[in-house]
């Protein structure tokens, strides 16, 4: 009860000066009302004061610039000695006054009431202590970090794990090389004595680098969970503001709070918001802006905490480590970087049944094929992927998830929403059932480890008038140059199909040319696939590594080996076209019948194509003739 009454003294003080200050407001505007003494005086008109002064009946007259108040000479019994006029703009008054003997004078200044004094010097700096003290009181009662005054607090969000909340390295998958590295710093938090009596120091900062949606957060709060410490969570946005010198102060005040709760772990999400290289960046020479200073007091601060029995770690996560400070990365602050990549296939199998117990599976879905379907897919793709069959199956009805919601699901994360709704005409599709049979074919013949699955005319997407859906059968990391050309044949199968029933070319294959053309170049810049220019790497790699959104500039290069770059990417693409044009001339008559159930089916998948598909036959002219070895 004692707790109670000492939080409400804040709010009892303030009510006090809310009443004294609405009672001086009252006795201020009651002071407006009382009635005035200089107010009580008759008012006469002016021609009345001006016909007493010449008939001699004034006494002595006091002039402002509001009234005149006078006093008669001879007034009679039972009327007032004293009145008041208005004054008019009259030059002879004081020479009218002056030849009838009256004695004038300007009259004494009026002096403020003592309720009026008292207001003027209490009042304002009342107002301006009740201001404050609600500002205050946002920012540290019912406010928090989002007061008024309180900018320069760290916006950190605190998670201190429980039994319900907690999350643990089982609730992370397909990242096991990163959990085994952040074991360690697990027992260093549980038991930091046995390092330190061995002389160890534990890395101070741990640095998470992956593409979006690898679960690097999930990755730090399972640290946190496993550790069962305090968990600061904040983004590196958060630190800057308007204000110059906020960003720097909130770094201090969320090590402060580090401090008290250790030992705990900082998390920063998306370091580079502030971790970005100093001197030089965005053309600025010597910059002393915000964000630098932000990023100064956290070098400061990641060097000044040492605390051996109440550790203090900071883990930091971001999908561009090339843009980061090189102080940043320097043993001291940031020792550790895990990466946190893409899961392979028993990584994308065991995130999928972790997202599948939250779910109603139907019997007999098979996890495997899903995961066999979705390469490259990240941990977060996957858990939306189990949510889209989730809705799909809600939306029709149905209790459980079968596989062909999963399957659904798959390809509207890959291509887009079914647009149903995108009536073509029938010619355009008649060529979009050509143009995708043709990649189709091609691609059946083609080397790699992706496989036809499916064919669809069904628009979906932004763009898509159809699709040719290749699921790899096996995990790759390595692509010859025989793979490539493969792909490249395969891009360009429905522009070829195109040409051979058709005899022209529309813009669907815009997409495809735009692919192919993007692989031929990167054979000739960049793998040093080219007999005639060498194993020489003419792209420099720059931009961002896992968001895939920085160019390869070229490298400055003579006029000569330019031209021969263009008649190298050129010559791959004209290949890849003959190539496919041979394939789909050889199998005529089986492009024409896909192409006819298509158009009548509108998709055609499963055992059904890939029957259709094993009538297929390489042409002498289209096979590889020249053997490429794989890398090692």
């Amino acid at each position: 009860m004692a707790l109670r009454q000492d939080e409400n003294k804040p709010n009892r003080r303030f009510s006090i000066i809310n009443l004294v200050l609405i009672g001086f407001g009252v006795l201020l505007l009651f002071s407006n009302f009382l009635p005035n003494p200089a107010n009580q005086v008759p008012r006469v008109p002016y021609s009345l004061f001006i016909d007493q002064v010449n008939d001699g009946n004034v006494k002595r007259a006091f002039i402002t610039q509001d009234q005149i108040r006078y006093e008669l000479s001879n007034a009679p019994e039972g009327s007032p000695s004293v009145l008041a006029t208005t004054p008019i703009f009259d030059m002879e008054l004081p020479q009218r006054l002056e030849q009838k003997g009256v004695e004038f004078a300007a009259a004494p200044p009026k002096r403020p009431s003592f309720f009026t004094t008292l207001l003027s010097w209490v009042v304002p700096p009342l107002i301006f202590i009740v201001v404050l003290q609600f500002f205050a009181r946002r920012s540290m009662g019912g406010g928090g970090a989002q007061g008024a005054l309180s900018f320069t607090k760290s916006k950190a969000r605190v998670y201190v794990p429980d039994e319900e909340s907690r999350v643990t390295f089982a609730d992370v998958a397909g990242v096991d090389e990163a959990k085994a590295e952040l074991s360690e710093i697990v027992d260093f938090l549980k038991t930091p004595e046995r390092y330190v009596e061995i002389g160890a120091r534990i890395p101070k900062g741990v640095l998470l680098v992956g593409p979006p949606g690898t679960g690097k957060t999930l990755l730090a709060k399972a640290v946190a969970g496993e550790s069962g410490v305090p968990f600061f969570i904040i983004s590196g946005s958060e630190f800057v503001e308007l204000f110059v010198g906020a960003g720097a102060a909130r770094v201090r005040d969320l090590f402060e709070q580090a401090k008290q709760k250790a030992p705990c772990i900082i998390f920063i999400d998306e370091l580079d918001a502030i971790g970005k290289s100093r001197g030089g960046s965005m053309g600025v020479v010597g910059g002393n802006d915000e964000r630098e200073q932000t990023l100064n007091q956290l070098l400061t601060e990641m060097d000044g905490f040492t605390s051996k029995d109440k550790p203090v770690i900071v883990v930091g996560a971001t999908n561009q480590p090339e843009t980061l400070d090189a102080a940043l990365l320097r043993p001291g602050r940031f020792d550790r970087q895990v990466l946190v990549d893409r899961p392979d296939l028993s990584g994308r199998k065991t995130i999928l049944e972790i997202y599948a117990d939250k779910v109603k599976l139907a019997p007999g879905v098979d996890l495997d094929k899903i995961a066999q379907a979705t390469s490259g897919f990240a941990g977060a793709d996957l858990a939306n992927l189990v949510n889209e069959a989730a809705l799909l199956a809600a939306r029709v009805m149905r209790t459980s998830v079968e596989q062909g919601d999963l399957n659904e699901a798959i390809e509207r994360v890959v291509a887009g929403l079914e647009k149903r709704s995108r009536v073509l005409q029938d010619d355009e599709k008649r060529v979009v059932a050509y143009h995708e049979v043709g990649h189709a074919i091609v691609g059946h013949l083609m080397p790699g480890g992706a496989k036809v699955a499916k064919i669809s005319i069904v628009p979906r997407g932004m763009s898509a008038l159809g699709y040719t859906l290749q699921l790899p059968q096996e995990e790759r990391f390595l692509n010859s140059k025989e793979d490539l050309e493969g792909q490249i044949a395969t891009l360009l199968g429905g522009r070829s199909a195109e040409e051979v029933v058709f005899g022209e070319i529309t813009t669907g294959a815009a997409n495809d040319l735009q692919r192919a053309t993007d692989i031929a170049e990167q054979m000739v810049g960049t793998y040093g696939m080219s007999d005639t220019l060498g194993p020489l790497a003419y792209d420099k790699q720059g931009g961002s590594r896992f968001l895939g959104n920085g160019g390869n500039p070229r490298r400055v290069v003579s006029d000569a080996t330019a031209v021969a770059i263009d008649r190298e990417v050129r010559s791959l693409v004209d290949r890849a076209h003959e190539r496919a044009l041979a394939i789909l001339k050889g199998n005529r008559g089986l492009l024409e019948d896909i192409a006819a159930k298509i158009l009548e089916k509108e998709v055609i998948e499963g055992d059904e194509l890939k029957h259709l598909l094993s009538s297929s036959v390489m042409p002498e002219d289209a096979a590889f003739t020249e053997p490429v070895p794989v890398p090692a």
